[in-house]
């Protein structure tokens, strides 16, 4: 079911300029163990177009698993660059797992009081440029990973309310994905041939 309708607004450069180059941003977006990851992947081969990966991932293993708040800044910076040259690769579509939202969602949890103001602006442009926002259920079983907080049932129900509140408070357009497997993926699929 989609909820919000609000047409996505475009970021523009200081001249104006649409700097989207009129690919469409498709945010697969949750809390952790969720899936995400897996469903960008699977809906960027199946479309043949790029998908930006999850900074942090990545970050989280060069830094042996310390993060700080010091290093939120470079965190932002790197999932964007991450956004940035799969839309630059993308013919009509690009597939971002997780975005900048999800980056001052998880600062607002994890360091509060410490994410940075340029970070909050940014994230807020991003979002008015996705054009659908695929919203993970923690349906899914949870799968352990040294980079996850919340294995238990109630922070499970909270991380969900807090992602889940976060799209219906900006009004963007997005997608419910739950259920197991083809299903979940099914849903994606029907979602983005809906955008195209």
């Amino acid at each position: 079911m989609v909820v919000g309708g609000k047409t996505a607004h475009r970021r523009t450069d200081n001249g104006g300029a649409d700097v989207s180059g009129g690919v469409k941003r498709v945010v697969v977006f949750g809390p952790e163990s969720t899936g995400k990851t897996t469903l960008a992947r699977s809906l960027a081969g199946h479309i043949g177009e790029p998908w930006a990966e999850e900074f942090v991932r990545e970050f989280w293993e060069v830094k042996a698993g310390k993060i700080t708040a010091e290093d939120l800044g470079t965190i932002a910076l790197g999932q964007m660059a991450s956004e940035d040259r799969a839309a630059e690769r993308a013919r009509q579509v690009v597939i971002c797992d997780t975005d900048l939202l999800t980056c001052v969602l998880w600062n607002d949890l994890l360091f509060p009081g410490k994410c940075p103001e340029w970070m909050r602006a940014e994230a807020e442009a991003r979002v008015r440029a996705t054009d659908l926002f695929l919203f993970c259920d923690t349906d899914l079983s949870w799968a352990a990973d040294p980079q996850r907080c919340f294995p238990d049932e109630a922070g499970r129900a909270m991380v969900r309310r807090v992602w889940r509140e976060a799209l219906v408070g900006r009004g963007q357009p997005w997608v419910e994905i739950a259920g197991e497997g083809v299903e979940r993926e099914a849903l994606a699929r029907e979602a983005l041939a809906r955008l195209r």
